[in-house]
């Protein structure tokens, strides 16, 4: 039997809760030909944005540096969250890299190719169940609509 949907508030309390405490996401880029790249990564969420890195060399990074838009998802099938969002390189505060060397195990800034990027989300949906996708979209043109 299907749990009812969640109500709202509740989805943006599980959303935010799974931002912080996740690890890792699916990150969805695409080439400037088009050519789409999966990639799964490691993510600090801080301050309504999200911090990765990855090899300058990765096809990810060279996307991004060419075509800012990408799409991350956190979670499973039935327990998806869906973030569309744009990329640009930064230098993060030292509170946030430690922040991100912590829950992603590992510190990027030890490694001579490993740009930070900050994706600010434009659109966050949101769903376990059918019942949940009416009101899937949570976040839209970085506004939370709830």
């Amino acid at each position: 039997m299907e749990a009812p949907p969640r109500p709202l508030e509740v989805r943006e309390q599980d959303t935010l809760h799974r931002l912080e405490n996740d690890v890792d996401a699916w990150v969805s880029t695409a080439a400037l030909d088009g050519t789409p790249y999966l990639m799964p990564l490691s993510f600090l969420w801080s301050d309504g944005t999200l911090l990765l890195s990855t090899s300058r060399t990765n096809p990810t990074a060279r996307n991004l540096r060419a075509n800012p838009r990408l799409q991350l998802t956190l979670g499973e099938v039935r327990d998806v969250i869906h973030v569309t969002g744009t990329a640009e390189i930064v230098k993060p505060t030292d509170a946030e890299a430690e922040a991100f060397a912590t829950k992603a195990g590992f510190d990027p800034r030890r490694l001579d190719n490993y740009p930070f990027f900050r994706i600010t989300p434009t659109k966050i949906q949101a769903w376990r169940e059918v019942n949940e996708l009416k009101d899937r979209v949570l976040l839209l043109d970085g506004t939370w609509l709830v």
